[in-house]
């Protein structure tokens, strides 16, 4: 069975964990606070414990059929004793028995250790009434869907990013055109110029994220972007403590793609805004090439919000560090096709004017 690390209060012998508010580590029992900096050799000291070794043989219970257990892990509370199972990823979760925060040691160490956490700033309340926020100007939004929602799920996750560092060298060719028009007595005329234009040069590129996990949908995690970067820190198992959290299950590796489409569309897009005052301009050759490439591991804070409404599950998610907010939301179909008629009356409405203010001509 694996092992647990879990944050005790020397004060109250409680469980502790990260309070985005303050940024240190808090009991929420008899409120005292602890720098992250004095966890360092705390954190050394707990790794170093040795669990009991208690032995017992028992018949109870039926074998487990092959594959079974593939992707399970369990756990044993060291504060009430209660399992906890998770999969192959989970390395930080609560109690489902007594509530404490924990994290999952065996699923942190080793080649599997982050780099960087960027820790979270807002808490669940914040994520809350970033949803009600969320709601706010949405003219085809359900009213029965605000009135009525109610927020199943509320949970802080960190999420595994792999950060892409490079220099980016390319030449890039376009074809573009300048048009000339003027007009005498007998003809309009249209002089139309064409150019051949080169940019070449090195862009720098660092900390380019992509997500590492499989269960949260990528385009989802894309839009809450950007993190800043600069509020990172040397990752500490303590920062998860009161927090979900995943190691990465597509791999650096696998993630090199979508990194190398990203810097690729950001670099000739960069290219593409120096070539100004031209009618049109199109790519004609684009070379890229990367250099002094590496990447890291990171943690990002991410709310998860989940809600059912109609039958149909709704996932929204908000940015741990700035509250960005994203997420998709039902449409009053009634409401639509009200806007849409009222769209399209006014501009027959629009076209009946004019035709008959050119017939009062």
């Amino acid at each position: 069975m694996a092992t647990l690390q879990e944050y005790k209060c020397p004060c109250c012998d409680g469980a502790i964990e990260f309070d985005s508010s303050i940024q240190k580590m808090k009991c929420p029992y008899c409120d005292t606070e602890f720098e992250m900096e004095t966890l360092i050799g705390y954190d050394a000291d707990l790794k170093t414990d040795a669990p009991d070794e208690m032995n017992w043989d028992s018949t109870a219970g039926s074998e487990w059929s092959d594959g079974e257990t593939d992707d399970m892990c369990v756990f044993s509370c060291t504060s009430c004793g209660g399992e906890i199972v998770g999969d192959r990823n989970t390395v930080a979760t609560s109690c489902p028995f007594c509530g404490n925060p924990v994290v999952m040691m065996g699923r942190v160490s080793g080649t599997l250790k982050p780099d960087l956490v960027i820790p979270f700033k807002l808490d669940k309340e914040a994520a809350k009434k970033g949803l009600m926020k969320h709601f706010e100007g949405k003219k085809l939004l359900p009213k029965v869907f605000k009135d009525e929602n109610h927020i199943d799920e509320v949970k802080g996750i960190y999420v595994p990013f792999w950060l892409f560092d490079t220099d980016a060298e390319a030449n890039i060719r376009y074809k573009a055109t300048r048009t000339h028009v003027w007009s005498d007595r007998n003809y309009n005329y249209t002089e139309t110029s064409f150019y051949s234009i080169t940019r070449a040069g090195t862009l720098s590129f660092s900390g380019v994220p992509v997500d590492g996990s499989s269960k949260l949908d990528d385009t989802l995690m894309e839009s809450l972007e950007p993190f800043d970067l600069s509020e990172a820190v040397d990752f500490q198992t303590a920062y998860l403590a009161g927090y979900l959290a995943d190691k990465y299950d597509v791999t650096s590796e696998e993630s090199i793609g979508r990194a190398n489409e990203r810097i690729k569309t950001s670099t000739e897009a960069n290219f593409a805004n120096t070539v100004q005052g031209f009618a049109t301009v199109t790519p004609e050759a684009s070379s890229v090439r990367f250099g002094s490439g590496k990447a890291r591991y990171a943690l990002y804070p991410v709310w998860l919000l989940n809600t059912t409404w109609n039958g149909q599950n709704y996932t929204f998610a908000m940015n741990g560090q700035t509250g960005k907010f994203v997420g998709d939301l039902p449409v009053d179909k009634k409401k639509k096709n009200l806007w849409f008629w009222g769209i399209l009356a006014a501009g027959m409405a629009a076209v009946v004017g004019i035709s008959y203010l050119f017939w009062l001509l």
